[in-house]
């Protein structure tokens, strides 16, 4: 099995070095990729059911990597932070992330983290902050993005969207869902962020 999260990590490597963006090159430039592999349990999520709709809407350049992880789903470790008292059970059932690389990932990375996050179609991540800085490609289109003060914008799969650290932000599918690829970089790798006006903590 490692042979294979090899061929997904190699994947995801290949997708961050096509993407023309000074901020993801350099990102990618800095990650030292001959991880060691962990040995992770796999944990499925109800949420994976979105990953077919994601490999139609992903463009050409991801398309390797997203159909690869489509076929790999059951066996990969995926998390949720949040709980149906949180934000209700629709919102569960259609949320999940997946940390290909980091503290607690599928392969040990100690200066950065980076996956892959998974909303449903209709669903809202309410304001939220880290003191990490986040770096965001979606792979689907469609999804609204909010950040500080700002209102919500769509954005585009391959669109580039960056929070600085201790920025709120938000997002908001509409009737396709989203799979965005992640990395944290510049702060802790497992600490949780706040979700604006809501005692709550949580990741991604």
């Amino acid at each position: 099995m490692t042979t294979k999260f090899n061929e997904l990590l190699g994947q995801f490597h290949a997708y961050l070095a096509c993407v023309d963006n000074a901020l993801v090159l350099d990102a990618v430039a800095r990650i030292g990729w001959d991880m060691p592999a962990r040995a992770l349990e796999p944990y499925p999520l109800a949420c994976l059911h979105h990953l077919d709709r994601a490999a139609e809407l992903a463009p050409p350049a991801a398309e390797p990597l997203v159909q690869l992880l489509a076929q790999q789903r059951n066996a990969l470790r995926w998390g949720q932070t949040y709980t149906e008292a949180d934000f209700g059970q629709a919102f569960i059932d259609n949320y999940g992330w997946l940390e290909m690389f980091g503290t607690r990932g599928h392969f040990a990375n100690d200066e950065a983290a980076a996956g892959l996050l998974i909303l449903g179609p209709e669903i809202v991540y309410p304001d939220h902050h880290h003191v990490a800085e986040e770096i965001y490609i979606p792979l689907t289109g469609g999804t609204e993005w909010r950040m500080g003060e700002g209102g919500f914008r769509k954005r585009e799969a391959g669109e580039v969207v960056h929070h600085a650290s201790n920025v709120n932000h938000a997002m908001r599918t509409g009737k396709e869902p989203l799979l965005a690829l992640y990395i944290w970089r510049g702060g802790p790798l497992a600490a949780k962020s706040t979700i604006t006006g809501n005692a709550t903590q949580g990741q991604r």
